[in-house]
């Protein structure tokens, strides 16, 4: 039979190692998610992998495009700069009601130009995030 000190010594490695061993992996916040999806989408842009990135599209963007090449067309078309951007970085976000969120991203376009990106992220029933539509800003042209 153990004595009390042994006991005690037992019962507080028990309480130091258990956290370690019962900690649930931290789920990523809304914004954190959001920005994920939406590199995860340029990145796919920059591979050729419409695909990809159309898997990333809210369910209301697949119904207005229903098939991969209508939405490749699409984007090519009227979002150059989110298609093939220089260098980009993620700007301001918040969070929308129902657990969206809208998040800005700065990006310089293939044309020279400075754009805005903002997308607006929808949260799914399974707890992801979609990308539900973008709106594109370019910046105007500094005075000389």
């Amino acid at each position: 039979m153990p004595r009390l000190p042994e006991l005690r010594r037992l019962a507080l490695s028990i309480l130091l190692i258990a956290p370690l061993h019962a900690a649930p992996a931290r789920a990523q916040e809304p914004v954190e998610m959001s920005q994920t999806v939406i590199e995860s989408q340029i990145k796919s842009f920059l591979r050729g992998d419409i695909e990809g990135a159309y898997a990333l599209a809210a369910p209301s963007i697949r119904q207005i495009f229903p098939t991969v090449e209508k939405f490749g067309a699409m984007v090519r078309s009227g979002y150059g700069p989110v298609y093939r951007p220089g260098n980009y970085a993620f700007g301001r976000s918040r969070e929308t009601a129902g657990g969206g969120v809208i998040q800005e991203v700065l990006i310089a376009g293939p044309d020279g130009q400075d754009y805005t990106a903002i997308y607006d992220m929808e949260r799914q029933p399974d707890g992801t995030m979609k990308i539900r539509g973008v709106s594109l800003i370019r910046q105007a042209l500094p005075q000389t």
